[in-house]
């Protein structure tokens, strides 16, 4: 029991150990020769602009049907005009960084884990290190610019089309004037609340993809092994988007309340 608990341990140690010198070399090739700007550009293009449709309607049924219950609740005391301050609220704060993010996971870090798996299978990571090339510059540092700087973009126009789908429940199920829902979303937010909702999507980008790279970098077995990858980097990336979002959430609240 006592080994296997030592194995344990010294596996978890090693991939932490990797997981930190992987983004240490990423950052480095951020601001040091040789920049690939094809391939940032086309990061760019595969993590944000192709990520548009499915955060759009997440967003869209997230703020919808936010409305739609907590409008029923509200009813009881009375406070159904106050509706708009608690989706824009929840959205900005919580639901649109956690769930475009956890969205992201499913879409990109699963690919991104399953691109560079392949690669590391088929030797096509050792081929670039034989042409001189480094894999990190290559392969890691487009990726990582792309979620840090994607997500926040995804993570604002989720909040908006939230706040828009629940302004049309509000208008057209509940029946409260637009003049009203759009009062007390401007009323109810404050800076800090911004500043949260702007702040988050940057980590959470971060997390999501440098944990989707470290885990296809280091994928073994073959096929099979790529599978796993998969599968792997969703589940993890998904609990370290929650896990980080609490933190940050800790962390805001200690700074500012």
């Amino acid at each position: 029991m006592r080994s296997l608990i030592e194995s344990w341990l010294k596996k978890v140690t090693l991939e932490v150990q990797e997981y930190v010198r992987m983004n240490v070399a990423a950052f480095r090739g951020m601001f040091t020769p040789p920049f690939y700007r094809h391939d940032i550009v086309t990061q760019f293009d595969e993590i944000g602009v192709k990520s548009l449709t499915v955060v759009l309607l997440t967003g869209f049924f997230t703020g919808a049907v936010l409305a739609l219950q907590t409008g029923q609740t509200l009813d009881q005391f009375g406070a159904r005009p106050v509706v708009g301050q608690l989706v824009s609220a929840s959205m900005i704060r919580e639901l649109g960084p956690v769930l475009a993010g956890l969205m992201l996971t499913g879409r990109v870090g699963s690919g991104i884990a399953a691109e560079l798996g392949s690669m590391i299978v088929t030797d096509q990571i050792n081929a670039l290190r034989a042409l001189g090339t480094d894999p990190i510059r290559k392969l890691v540092v487009p990726r990582l610019l792309a979620g840090i700087l994607m997500t926040p973009v995804l993570t604002v126009i989720s909040d908006f089309v939230g706040i828009f789908g629940g302004w049309i429940v509000a208008r057209f199920q509940l029946q409260v004037p637009s003049g009203q829902y759009w009062a007390s979303i401007i009323h109810a937010l404050y800076a800090s609340d911004i500043w949260m909702g702007i702040l988050k999507p940057f980590a959470l980008g971060f997390v999501i993809v440098s944990v989707a790279c470290h885990i296809g970098m280091r994928t073994t077995g073959g096929t099979q092994g790529v599978g796993k990858s998969t599968t792997t980097s969703v589940v993890v990336g998904s609990v370290a988007v929650i896990a980080v979002d609490f933190f940050i959430t800790r962390l805001i609240f200690a700074l500012v309340y």
